[in-house]
């Protein structure tokens, strides 16, 4: 048996792309960044980077994750945070021809959280913004717009990631503060998947589901009107029956 080579094989790199999505303004957004330096130089793209050689997949994502947004993500085994992003990991693109430098292959994270406030740029980004999904990916092919590299099929693939979750999760919540009414609830779907939803049927769903949510024991006036119940996520983390997508 010969000897291993591993200049026998051709290099690559691993990259980390996030997909950043959150609700501000009842609208679903996505974090972009304009790039600072070639390939693709001044166009808007996903944030992320190379992943280091000391480090696995998940430390990458976080770690772009708390550069890009400055949030920590989530540990399941550390309930206590409460302020943690969900990160999960959506997707692997390994296109030869998605990069122009090399031979790049990137593994895609979605990451949700409640209202963000506006990002600041890192790394090799010279400015960041939050843009409305709608207007990353109007009607049509998602890869033929304007974000660099393959992102906007990324993009679109995370999108619909939260959209389908969020029919059978409790993944909605994850857009929320830890404390939030039913009407913001409802607003997060309505701003995910893109519908109005009917207020009194919605209420009776979510409230009827078993472990989906749970009193906080207070009410809020900060969305006006007479005062609403406060909830929290409750223990489910499967809904059922699940929350369907009306057809639109």
């Amino acid at each position: 048996m010969s000897p291993y080579d591993p200049s026998a094989f051709p290099p690559f790199a691993v990259t980390v792309d996030l997909v950043v999505l959150t609700v501000r303004r009842h609208a679903l957004c996505a974090l972009v960044v304009r790039r600072g330096e070639q390939p693709f130089q001044g166009r808007w793209a996903l944030p992320g980077g190379f992943v280091r050689g000391d480090e696995d997949l998940a430390a990458a994502a976080a770690r772009e994750l708390a550069e890009e947004t400055g949030l920590c993500a989530h540990d399941p085994a550390d309930p206590g945070l409460g302020n943690g992003a969900h990160l999960e990991q959506l997707a692997t693109y390994g296109d030869p021809k998605r990069d122009p430098r090399m031979r790049v292959v990137s593994v895609a994270h979605l990451v949700l959280a409640p209202d963000l406030p506006a990002p600041r740029a890192g790394g090799d980004a010279n400015s960041a913004r939050w843009a409305l999904v709608d207007e990353l990916l109007p009607v049509g092919d998602p890869a033929s717009e304007g974000l660099a590299f393959d992102h906007a099929t990324i993009l679109a693939d995370g999108v619909e990631r939260a959209r389908s979750k969020i029919e059978y999760s409790s993944l909605a919540t994850a857009f929320c503060p830890p404390e939030f009414t039913v009407g913001e609830l409802r607003r997060v779907y309505e701003a995910v998947w893109g519908v109005a939803l009917d207020p009194r049927n919605f209420h009776r769903k979510v409230t009827g589901t078993p472990g989906f949510l749970v009193p906080a024991g207070g009410t809020t006036t900060r969305q006006g009107g007479r005062p609403a119940q406060l909830f929290r996520a409750g223990g489910a983390t499967l809904l059922n029956p699940p929350m369907l997508r009306p057809e639109v």
